[in-house]
Formats: structure tokens, C-alpha cells, sequence
């Protein structure tokens, strides 16, 4: 047992000295306070660099098929009234939505913004108990309503039981509905007094929309949209102004879901026109993003960069259709951030380091102080 003690007594790396050798010096123990103050402010810097998340980003090729892009919106129009602004949406495979409803909320607003009604779409005005039908008497007792289309039916049995199906029929015919105080069904359902009564209203609209991961647009325009020869226009007729105005502020617009350190760059974007009568575009480069935290958790989203653009009436030319239009592309190429803290392993190795390094470096000077002391004195 003796053996082995004194056998860890030689392995001892630190050996003892007999305090009647030390010499305690006034530079000794400045070094060493100095050496305690460069440790503490050490030791605390990287503390704060231990507890600090880093974000690692590499590039890689999105290789993901089939998925959908989650876009998310908030558009505030101070001059256009709900009734009169519809949302469209398309893409390059051809699938198209004319006049979104779904999850689409819009709040009438006054000048000052502040919002009137919540309002759902559709027309709420009282209907006339006996309509007219399309032989030009009205609704009988157990007679089957058939609305007349006013000349536009493609058939004998084609009926137009609402102001939309009138307004329709004209449509396809490629005609002017030019007064629709004279449609039964339009007056029925008070769509000209809708107009009338929110004349000089604005209108926020925000919701959500599920599309395909392919370039494509979303546009916010006024009047009815829909399709002719191949074409897609905007009906026009229920205005009765030759100026509109499509002054916007976009208060969100988001392409998925948010994660820290998400930047939206149109977030808060307003634009007021100085020239009536024009089309607002935003041409927009979506970048997939897989977002990790420190705890694994994955967030599939989008960033997103933009150019804007606005067309307005040109001598010589028709028109644009007064509104917004968001055309977007998706980027192959995919970001992966990944949000990491440095292992305690390495912290402790740099504590060590800091501690270990400070006090051999003021060991050093100490020991070039005293030498130096001594030898002045016995120069003297």
C-alpha cells in the first residue's frame, strides 16, 4: 500500500513549495488582479457566445414533387368598395379560380379606415314573392321558377334565376349589360343598391390561398372576372366611372408559414397612384426555406424577393385593368437554415483555454518583472 502511494505521490504534476519560499511582489499582485478581471471579461464573452443560437444555411436543389403553396394576405384599398373587387387566381399548368370566395374575409372601411361591417359575400336584399319567369309572367302558385336571361339564353330551356347568371349570359354572348335597373333579378336582389351604398368606401380583404407550386399570379382587380375566346377580362359595367382608383397597402403577404428570422419584404408596402387608371404588378421570386431550431423542429416555408412595376394608360392603347397583380415563380434552388448552440464540450474546452492561457502569459510577465527587479538592485 506504501509502494502504491508513494508511487502517485511521484506521478503528482503539481508539485508543492514551502510558503517560507514564496516572495509575495506589489507587480505579482497587480498581474494577478489584472489576470482576474481579463478572465472574468473572457469567461462572460463566451458565456454570450455559448447561449447565442448560430444559423447555419446551405443551398440545395429542391427536389420535392406535388406540393402546395400556402400564400397568405392582407390588402387594405381605401377607394375600392367590397361589392366591386373580386379575386382571381392562376398558373402555367392552367387551373384557374375566377373569383375567390373561400376563406376570403373583407371588411367595408370608411376614409379614416375605420372598418364598417364584416361582411360576407352575397347579396341580402328582400326578394319579390312572385319574380318574373321567363315567359314575361310571374311566378304562379306550384310553378317552377325559370328566370328570364333577357335575350341571352343559349337554349330554350336555359334560365337565369339570379343577377349573376344574367350578368353571365351577357357575358358569354360578349354584350353590354348597360342597365341592370331593368333586370328583375338584379333589382330583386338590390345589386345596384349594394353599389349605391357603399359608393366612397374602401374595402380590406385578407384570407388565404392553396395553389400549386408552379409560377402563376393573384390579382386583385374590379368587376367581375371570367373567360372569353381563351381571354381572361374583368367586367366593368356595374361602374360608372371612367377614374378608378387602385391606391393599396399591403399589410401582410406571406408565401407559408412564418419562423424566426423571417423577413417579408412587401409587409407594410402603400402605394398611391399619380396617374389614374392603371395596373400595379409585383413580379416576386419565391425561394422554398426548411427551417430547423435547436430543438429539431422543421418549419416549411418561404422566402420571397420582389420588383414592382406600374402600367398605366397609354396613348395609342386600350386601357389595363385597373388593379394589383402578384405574378410569382418558384426558385429551384432551396435554403436550409438550421439554428444550433455550440456543444458545452467546447465551451468548456475555451473556459479552459481562457484560464489556463491567462495565467502562463501572466506567469511569464510576472517572472520578466521580478528577474528584472532583482537585477537593478544588485546593480546598485
Amino acid at each position: 500500500m506504501d509502494n502504491v502511494l508513494h508511487k502517485l505521490r511521484k506521478l503528482d504534476a503539481y508539485p508543492k513549495i514551502n510558503e517560507d519560499f514564496y516572495s509575495r511582489t506589489f507587480s505579482g499582485g497587480l498581474i494577478t488582479l489584472v489576470s482576474f478581471i481579463v478572465i472574468f471579461l473572457l469567461f462572460f464573452s463566451e458565456l454570450r457566445l455559448y447561449l447565442h443560437t448560430v444559423s447555419e444555411s446551405k443551398l440545395v436543389v429542391d427536389t420535392s414533387r406535388g406540393e402546395t403553396l400556402h400564400i397568405n394576405f392582407d390588402v387594405t384599398f381605401p377607394a375600392v368598395p367590397c361589392s366591386l373587387l373580386s379575386l382571381d387566381a392562376m398558373d402555367i399548368s392552367g387551373e384557374q379560380h375566377l373569383d375567390i370566395r373561400h376563406d376570403i374575409f373583407k371588411k367595408r372601411i370608411d376614409a379614416h379606415s375605420n372598418v364598417i361591417e364584416v361582411k360576407q359575400d352575397g347579396i341580402g336584399a328582400p326578394k319579390i314573392e312572385k319574380p318574373l319567369q321567363k315567359h314575361g309572367g310571374r311566378l304562379e302558385h306550384n310553378e317552377e321558377y325559370c328566370g328570364s336571361c333577357f335575350g341571352a339564353e343559349t337554349s330554350d330551356d336555359h334560365c337565369c334565376n339570379s343577377c349573376e347568371e344574367v350578368r353571365d349570359a351577357y357575358r358569354k354572348k360578349g354584350w353590354a349589360l348597360t342597365n341592370m335597373d331593368l333586370i328583375d333579378q338584379c333589382k330583386r336582389e338590390g345589386f345596384i343598391q349594394k353599389i349605391k351604398d357603399e359608393e366612397g368606401e374602401g374595402c380590406n380583404i385578407h384570407g388565404s390561398l392553396e395553389v400549386n407550386k408552379v409560377a402563376g399570379n393573384f390579382h386583385f382587380a374590379l368587376g367581375k372576372s371570367f373567360h372569353q375566346s381563351n381571354v381572361h377580362v374583368h367586367n366593368l359595367l356595374a361602374l360608372e366611372k371612367d377614374i378608378y382608383n387602385i391606391s393599396h397597402r399591403i399589410n401582410k403577404l406571406a408565401f407559408g408559414n412564418y419562423f424566426p428570422g423571417l423577413v417579408n419584404p412587401l409587409d407594410g408596402v402603400q402605394w398611391v397612384p399619380e396617374t389614374p387608371n392603371g395596373l400595379y404588378q409585383y413580379f416576386i421570386k419565391v425561394v422554398p426555406t426548411k427551417y430547423t431550431d435547436t430543438r429539431g423542429r422543421t418549419v416549411q416555408s418561404n422566402q420571397y424577393s420582389v420588383t414592382e412595376h406600374f402600367r398605366g394608360a397609354e396613348s395609342g392603347h386600350s386601357s389595363p385593368v385597373p388593379g394589383v397583380f402578384f405574378f410569382y415563380d418558384i426558385s429551384p434552388i432551396k435554403v436550409t437554415l438550421k439554428e444550433e448552440h455550440e456543444t458545452f464540450l467546447h465551451f468548456m474546452t475555451h473556459i479552459c483555454a481562457i484560464i489556463g492561457g491567462i495565467f502562463t502569459v501572466a506567469g511569464i510577465i510576472d517572472s520578466f518583472i521580478y528577474h528584472g527587479q532583482r537585477a537593478i538592485k544588485k546593480t546598485m
